[in-house]
């Protein structure tokens, strides 16, 4: 299996904390979130992953450039997450069943515990162009869903509430065939041309309700994860052992110190993500917070 880890986007709604870093590198409970994807693709076998990077380039150069599976993609334009795909495909090579070998796709921007030889094994069993892995989630809900197909993708569900809507992952595998499909050297969102594959019944898809899978668009969300990740935990907080922790300080609920950071004497923390190389003034009362390296 080869893949391809999309991380090239802007983050917008995670500003101003992507001004400091892209959004695939947040670290999550100490770890980037890159590395984390990276290490689940590695597990299940893939031995080439591209992935693609664009907004603040050299950060994302730097977390990969130990990792020997990786072929990093530098997009001087924006491409969107089908262009992204049509310019990974020269390093691609032809799989088992010749030039139509899968590649599995997976978005930079989200945390899950989803068993990836499931859709591996969905794919490999069926005749679809693309098997995308959907759930559940109501939030999210606009992949309209009939028996075994993907039939459309919707901006509204007006009008069609005795239908089944689930939602999109993310992740997905799809045919070299298609990715030769995308117009080249150009912007082009993906979903237009799967909207495409949908209507001509091309596209299947492996339900993973029950897996962890959260979405990492807004802060909320962010901080959201870690109560998922450490609200259950003994110790709830994930500090690092070269963090350097004041006098007195007092960490309640759950939260993660990075590695460097140093905390003040007689801080107050609660729910908050604290970046590597973060510093928190003595006495500081901190609650529903996430502190980056510039932070004052």
């Amino acid at each position: 299996m080869q893949a391809m880890l999309l991380a090239a986007g802007f983050g917008t709604r995670l500003r101003p904390y992507t001004l400091v870093r892209p959004k695939p590198l947040f670290p999550i409970c100490n770890i980037p979130l890159l590395h984390i994807l990276l290490d689940k693709l590695v597990a299940l076998g893939c031995e080439r992953i591209v992935v693609n990077c664009h907004y603040l380039p050299e950060q994302i150069k730097a977390a990969v450039a130990d990792r020997p599976e990786v072929i990093l993609q530098h997009e001087t334009e924006v491409l969107g997450t089908g262009g992204g795909l049509r310019k990974a495909l020269e390093h691609f090579q032809d799989g088992p069943d010749g030039p139509n070998g899968p590649v599995l796709v997976m978005n930079g921007d989200i945390y899950h515990d989803i068993d990836l030889s499931r859709l591996v094994q969905a794919h490999a069993a069926g005749n679809d162009a693309v098997t995308m892995a959907l759930h559940d989630c109501p939030r999210f809900n606009s992949v309209l869903v009939q028996q075994d197909r993907v039939r459309d993708f919707l901006s509204s569900k007006e009008d069609a509430e005795e239908q089944t809507f689930l939602a999109f992952t993310g992740i997905h595998i799809v045919n070299r065939a298609v990715l030769e499909a995308i117009p080249q050297e150009c912007f082009f969102h993906i979903i237009d041309l799967y909207r495409e594959l949908a209507k001509e019944g091309k596209i299947g898809f492996s339900r993973i309700d029950g897996s962890f899978w959260q979405d990492m668009g807004t802060p909320d969300d962010y901080l959201d994860l870690h109560r998922h990740l450490l609200s259950s935990r003994t110790p709830s907080w994930q500090i690092h052992e070269s963090a350097i922790i004041g006098k007195d300080v007092q960490f309640n609920d759950w939260g993660a110190v990075g590695p460097r950071a140093v905390i003040g004497d007689g801080a107050r923390l609660a729910r908050c993500v604290i970046w590597e190389d973060a510093e928190i003034a003595a006495s500081a009362r901190l609650r529903d917070t996430i502190c980056t390296p510039t932070c004052t």
